[in-house]
């Protein structure tokens, strides 16, 4: 749990709204520099000071839908809050370069929601049910 100093810090840094917002979206005051957005309206922040933040956590995203999936991140800002690349996606002359013209465009994971996949069987069940044969009496 963090000390009351550090939530003052907090509050001065990013201010009282930033700051609420934080406290309920995250949990946790961050304060840090604005690396990007993306297509999706959510916002990356880093802070490179250690006195500040635990070295490995020092990179975040604010989701803009606040139910807080992993799967609303894309690949490219991905791989940048991982630290598999150093710079962010809108800085990174690789990932600018590299845009395959197959490439799909991201869609979030519905799995475990209404527009989850779900495909159907053509095929005829290996077992059927069992259904009665009903005769009327005195036939």
């Amino acid at each position: 749990m963090p000390s009351l100093a550090r939530y003052i810090r907090g509050i001065r840094q990013v201010g009282v709204k930033e700051w609420w917002h934080q406290m309920q979206n995250i949990g946790d005051v961050k304060a840090g520099t604005f690396v990007g957005k993306d297509q999706f309206g959510n916002r990356y922040f880093e802070n490179l000071n250690p006195e500040q933040e635990v070295p490995g956590r020092h990179r975040w995203v604010d989701f803009a839908q606040h139910d807080n999936n992993a799967t609303q991140v894309p690949a490219e800002w991905h791989s940048w809050l991982s630290h598999i690349r150093k710079e962010p996606p809108p800085e990174d002359k690789i990932m600018q370069a590299v845009s395959p013209p197959w490439k799909a465009p991201w869609v979030e994971n519905l799995t475990g929601t209404r527009g989850a996949y779900r495909p159907y069987n053509t095929a005829k069940p290996k077992i059927e049910a069992w259904q009665p044969k009903v005769l009327t009496r005195g036939s």
